[in-house]
């Protein structure tokens, strides 16, 4: 019986109908799809949406805002109705950003992060960027800038709202950052106090 197996299995080789290299008509096998780029595989967010009918009802005494984290987008609310929908990007990692009721704390229009930045010279010129004053030590002759949080409005201790950089995904230190048209309208709606929810949907 082994002996017959191995005849038919080598008849089958010869007339071209391997499973491991020919296709039964002698064709190559498929070629592997070509690898995506790595900018196809990033979420493409939708823009900002604004209801301009509600800009002169909504005001910093009766605003909210909820932020979603699992849609990655920001709504500016006057009760049900959503003056602003806006895409965001919150903390790189889990936890980062904290889902939770929270209420706005602070309202700084030209905010400096104290934790992350540059350590720059005596003439302003970056000696080093992108460093964490707790881990990364200044090089002699530097002092540091923290990094610009444009028109922030914190909420959650060191975490709040803020102009920045929206790659498509998560990517913040633990902030919400805002598109540099939408973050000075929201901050212009929201006051000391005003209601923050953030979800994990």
């Amino acid at each position: 019986m082994k002996a017959a197996a191995l005849t038919v299995f080598a008849a089958a080789m010869f007339a071209g109908g391997s499973a491991f290299g020919q296709g039964a008509k002698g064709a190559p096998p498929p070629a592997p799809a070509p690898m995506k780029k790595a900018s196809e595989l990033l979420k493409k967010q939708g823009p900002p949406v604004i209801k301009k009918e509600l800009a002169n009802v909504i005001n910093e005494d009766n605003s909210h805002v909820i932020v979603s984290l699992g849609k990655q987008r920001a709504y500016l609310m006057v009760g049900e109705d959503v003056y602003i929908d806006t895409p965001i990007s919150s903390g790189k990692r889990v936890g980062m950003t904290v889902p939770g009721k929270f209420t706005v704390q602070e309202k700084d229009p030209d905010h400096r992060s104290s934790v992350y930045g540059d350590y720059v010279d005596k003439k302003g010129r970056v000696v080093r960027g992108g460093i964490s004053q707790r881990v990364d030590s200044a090089p002699s002759g530097t002092h540091y800038q923290g990094a610009s949080m444009r028109w922030f409005c914190r909420f959650n201790g060191a975490v709040g709202m803020h102009v920045g950089i929206l790659p498509g995904y998560p990517a913040s230190h633990g902030c919400v950052r805002l598109p540099v048209d939408i973050a000075p309208l929201i901050y212009q709606k929201v006051k000391v106090g005003t209601s923050v929810e953030v979800t994990a949907d």
